[in-house]
């Protein structure tokens, strides 16, 4: 079995199909601990792990906990709120400051994109990326393959259809990396005022109208309105948006029968996607993708402190 070979995971970009493979591989084998009465191995005992988290997280902070612990590492939680940040201290000396404390792993989300990146280059333990501004989110987007994968039986062939705020959404970037490195062919659709120029160049098709990209979809992947990142109002309101954006009944039908709806979360019910369609477990494995996330982040954390198959 292959080694990682990377220090950090900082984004899809710079990943091989390969080392998607062996982590979605990896991250299947740790499926099968959530099921014990006992979830927990004594895989990174005396290993610790620090999640520095700089912006709001529900899902992906207590996944990345959850994670450290049922492989027995130490997990410390840190939020910027009630750090040092307050008080005025950098980044970079909350980092330093970290580093003194030998922890082996920092997971941070920020908001500015390259934040992980340029921690990464000063500090020596590794950096798990787990959000940085509008740019990635590798780990959300490795949980959406496994999920695809585990699904479909293959990424390679399928059509995937985002949906929504393409422009600032870091899960969007991360999963059209990953899933055109597998094989998956991508179409993207969302408002004008929402859709990055010069997208098509990362090998998607774009449309303006949801019809367009549903069209024939073995998986749709909706998306959430990232308010908190846009400059200005760029659409007249929420309902206007749902009208003409809202997965729904009606159009999910332009899919194959036997497509699969995901969501990152948190949902906006009735704006990006209709409740209906997110509680109905014949189409929508939005729990099972974050079941999937505590196996990933698990295999993550295994992989960087050396795991091999041994």
């Amino acid at each position: 079995m292959m080694k990682l070979g990377k220090k950090d995971i900082l984004g899809i970009r710079d990943m091989t199909p390969d080392e998607i493979r062996l982590i979605l591989d990896t991250a299947e084998s740790f499926l099968e601990i959530s099921t014990r009465d006992i979830k927990k191995v004594p895989t990174l005992r005396g290993k610790s792990v620090i999640n520095l988290f700089y912006e709001a997280s529900t899902r992906t902070r207590t996944s990345f906990e959850i994670a450290g612990k049922r492989l027995s590492a130490d997990t410390i939680n840190i939020s910027a709120s009630t750090s040092s940040v307050v008080k005025g201290e950098t980044l970079i000396d909350t980092a330093r400051n970290l580093e003194a404390m030998n922890p082996d792993i920092i997971v941070l989300r920020h908001s500015a994109a390259g934040a992980p990146r340029l921690l990464a280059s000063l500090v020596r333990q590794s950096i798990i990326n787990a959000g940085d501004g509008a740019n990635e989110h590798p780990s959300q987007a490795l949980l959406d393959m496994m999920t695809i994968r585990e699904k479909k039986g293959r990424i390679d062939g399928l059509k995937v259809a985002i949906i929504g705020d393409i422009l600032h959404s870091r899960v969007a970037r991360s999963n059209i990396y990953g899933l055109t490195k597998m094989g998956a062919r991508v179409a993207v659709a969302g408002p004008a005022t929402m859709m990055p120029r010069g997208i098509e160049r990362l090998g998607v098709e774009a449309f303006l109208k949801i019809d367009d990209a549903l069209a024939d979809a073995d998986v749709v992947m909706m998306l959430r309105i990232q308010l908190e990142r846009q400059q200005q109002n760029i659409f007249p309101s929420l309902r206007e948006y749902a009208q003409h954006f809202c997965l729904n009944r009606r159009n999910l039908q332009l899919a194959r029968p036997d497509a699969i709806v995901m969501h990152p979360g948190p949902m906006n019910r009735g704006v990006e996607i209709s409740p209906d369609i997110a509680d109905d477990p014949g189409c929508s494995v939005i729990l099972d993708q974050v079941n999937n996330g505590v196996a990933v982040r698990m295999a993550l954390f295994y992989l960087l402190t050396g795991g091999n198959d041994e």
